[in-house]
Order: C-alpha cells, then sequence, then structure tokens
C-alpha cells in the first residue's frame, strides 16, 4: 500500500533568515529536494512551498509501484505560525499527523547531533507548538537536529537567529546530508531503524 508522507522543514522564510540557526529545517529538505531532482513551488491560496516526489527502497526519487509519496515542505509563515501551512497541508492532501514528519533545530542536544521520535510535547518550540495546535495532536514523527545551548548569557532567541560559528559552518553540510539520510531511512525503514542508526 502506497502511502504519502509530508516532510516539513521548519525555518523563517526569506534571505535574512536564510543563514540561521532556526533554519536548519530548510537546509534538510532542501538537500532531500536536491537528491530528488524536484523543485519547490508555492501552492495556491497556501502560505508554503512544496516540492513534490516518490521514495523507495532506493531512497528519495525513487520509482517503483512500491514507491511512496512525498511531498517536501517549507512554510513562507514565520516560524511561530508554521501550523498555519502544516494544517493547510494536512487537510489539503488528507493527511493523518502520523504522515507528518517534522525537522527542526533543538537546542537542548549538542551541534548536529540527531535525535528521532514520534510524538512528544513542544518543549519550548514555538514552531512545534504551532503545529501541535493546527494538527490537534503531537503525534507526528520529529527530526531533531541539535544546536547547542547559547554561550554566556545570550538569550535563546538570539541565538537560534544568528548564523553557525566557523567551526560548524566547515561541517555544516555534511551534517545536513546525515540528517537528511536520517528522514530517508525513517520513511523507508522505519523509526526503530532509523533511531538505531542515527540517535545519538
Amino acid at each position: 500500500m502506497v502511502t504519502t508522507w509530508l516532510v516539513v522543514g521548519l525555518g523563517n522564510p526569506g534571505p535574512d533568515y536564510a543563514t540561521h540557526r532556526h533554519n536548519v529545517g530548510y537546509l534538510v529538505v532542501n538537500e532531500l529536494a536536491r537528491r530528488a531532482h524536484a523543485t519547490f513551488s508555492k501552492m495556491r491560496l497556501m502560505p508554503l512551498e512544496a516540492a513534490q516526489t516518490r521514495i523507495s527502497a532506493s531512497g528519495i526519487g525513487g520509482v517503483g509501484a512500491d514507491a511512496d509519496k512525498a511531498i517536501l515542505l517549507k512554510s513562507r509563515t514565520f516560524m511561530n505560525e508554521s501550523g498555519r501551512a502544516v494544517g493547510k497541508a494536512v487537510r489539503y492532501f488528507n493527511l493523518s499527523p502520523e504522515q507528518v514528519v517534522v525537522i527542526h533545530d533543538e537546542l537542548d542536544i549538542d551541534f548536529a547531533t540527531l535525535r528521532l521520535k514520534l510524538g512528544g510535547g513542544d518543549n519550548g518550540h514555538n514552531g512545534l507548538k504551532s503545529i501541535r495546535a493546527a494538527l490537534g495532536s503531537g503525534n507526528f514523527y520529529r527530526v531533531r537536529f541539535g544546536i547547542g545551548r547559547p554561550p554566556g548569557r545570550q538569550e535563546p532567541h538570539q541565538f537560534v537567529l544568528s548564523g553557525f560559528n566557523a567551526a560548524q559552518r566547515k561541517t555544516l553540510d555534511a551534517d545536513v546530508a546525515r540528517a537528511a539520510d536520517a528522514v530517508e531511512t525513517l520513511l523507508t525503514q522505519g523509526l526503530e531503524r532509523a533511531q538505531n542508526q542515527f540517535n545519538s
């Protein structure tokens, strides 16, 4: 049976935010779209951009009768209103929360550490809070990309809206690629296999 997945990368729209820690979800869905040779386009009357592809055992962009559908999504709202875009997409494609994967930055784990899970709270993340409210459920998959805690007395909201440091930038492309690998494994082999391979 073919499944449709909605893979959401969280972030803030526009060039002013493109390199911020808060936008790592965008970076990962951009990498998935690149692998699939898929192009993002605006959806009519919806505050989002989407790229549609397939995913099979051979990975994102795969073909075949057993290939699931994968809709890659970037909200064009700001982070705190991410649920507006995700809720509209879930209703439009007639999906359940369990068919949604959200990729987001996570303050409470070290830089580039990945943690995958199904369900849970929002842990102070306003993007997740907005999605939970829009879906009426927190029972969606999360791919958490660690950005670490802010240094010194810097406020968390200032930290997430700032760029990666020089050392982090050196490995960022590889770290984003690993997060994209984790998403592919989650969709093709299931949560337990993905957790065993990528959670650290």
